[in-house]
């Protein structure tokens, strides 16, 4: 496939006016600025993200000017993005320390150094300096009629929830990053549609310019959920490798297609092939799809280190190298249990895990 081409369609959901008139752009030769922006509400980039990530890469491979936008200011508000209540705020030193890791963990995947490379940028710097005329100027380009369109919040009016102001003011402050940067064009998955669309219009009122909107493709889950940090079934890219590995092989065969394209830069042709061997051989599949996610994000070396670990302890029950954890306890709960041997992140985590029938206990599956 043209280089461009793929560009436009591999991980894409929509293209904004149209691909066509991005397409027609990017073959004249222009070289245009871009940018995605990451909110650091956890330390940890997670395989949601991979996928903005590889499309970041993809168009700094084709020399155009790359922007990973760190969004400092923005993530103290909290993206009210498909949230049933409000989010949590939180402080700016909470923020800053989950954003140490992430030019390092984006590291492996984009170019910081070298020839084009990527530009990193916090959105503070324009937005803590911004004062309260300037923001109700910069309100006055967004409608309540338009912000209350949104169907998490038209939910939340009819479950009579609460929705607080600063919620309407979170796509106004992301918007507000691309009339800064005077970018070209947006990427975000497609969930961030309505905020990416308040900064295209900004860009229309406040420069008369039409920035196009590139939303990707979510990885999703047997249920249809986004796999997240939202949804509580994040899969960190940048911890224990064989944690990675293994929460890829706990998956469900649903997520082999969307998993080879949208998380990994093999051949469309050979994932062609791949989708194809998935009905016969599924394990042998998934195992291919977690070997190339790890190794993408980790390494070669460290992929196959994981995949043997995975082969080794899981696939042929050998438990013999596990960590032992003795416990003074007559009786536990399965959430605090697994609590104590560190399995999971958070209760979300646990729940999936428990979900997905990860958890037994005397070779007996914990279901509920």
């Amino acid at each position: 496939m043209d280089p461009i081409e793929e560009l436009l369609t591999r991980r894409v959901e929509k293209i904004l006016p149209t691909k066509e008139e991005l397409k027609e752009v990017l073959n004249s030769g222009k070289k245009i600025r871009l940018y995605q922006g990451f909110d650091p509400s956890s330390p940890n980039l997670h395989i949601g993200h991979l996928v903005g990530l590889l499309q970041l890469k993809a168009f700094q491979d084709l020399g155009h000017e790359v922007i990973f936008l760190i969004g400092d200011f923005t993530g103290m508000i909290g993206d009210p993005t498909d949230k049933s209540a409000t989010r949590p705020k939180l402080t700016r030193e909470q923020v800053l320390e989950n954003a140490k890791t992430y030019q390092e963990q984006a590291g492996r995947i984009l170019r910081f150094d070298g020839e084009n490379p990527v530009q990193l940028k916090f959105n503070s710097q324009w937005s803590d300096s911004m004062t309260f005329k300037d923001l109700i100027e910069l309100a006055s380009n967004v409608t309540v009629q338009q912000m209350i369109e949104r169907d998490m919040f038209q939910d939340r009016i009819s479950q009579n929830k609460p929705i607080f102001l600063h919620e309407f003011l979170y796509p106004l402050a992301q918007g507000y990053d691309s009339v800064i940067m005077d970018v070209d064009l947006e990427v975000g998955g497609n969930d961030q549609m309505f905020n990416m669309m308040v900064g295209r219009q900004l860009m229309k009122s406040l420069k008369n310019k039409e920035k196009s909107v590139l939303t990707t493709k979510l990885l999703t889950d047997a249920e249809g959920r986004k796999i997240g940090k939202t949804t509580g079934n994040a899969i960190n890219l940048f911890g224990d490798p064989k944690d990675l590995f293994g929460a890829i092989m706990s998956q469900p065969d649903s997520i082999l297609d969307q998993g080879f394209e949208l998380a990994t830069t093999l051949p469309l042709k050979e994932i062609e092939i791949l989708k194809q061997q998935r009905q016969t051989q599924p394990m042998e599949i998934k195992k291919r799809l977690a070997f190339e996610v790890v190794k993408l994000c980790q390494g070669e070396t460290t992929a196959i280190s994981a995949q043997t670990h995975f082969l080794t302890t899981f696939q042929t029950k050998s438990f013999a190298n596990l960590p032992e954890f003795h416990l003074d306890l007559t009786e536990i709960s399965v959430l605090d249990l697994l609590s104590k041997l560190g399995a999971g992140e958070s209760n979300a985590d646990k729940k999936r895990l428990i979900r997905d029938g990860a958890i037994a206990l005397n070779n007996r599956k914990i279901t509920d």
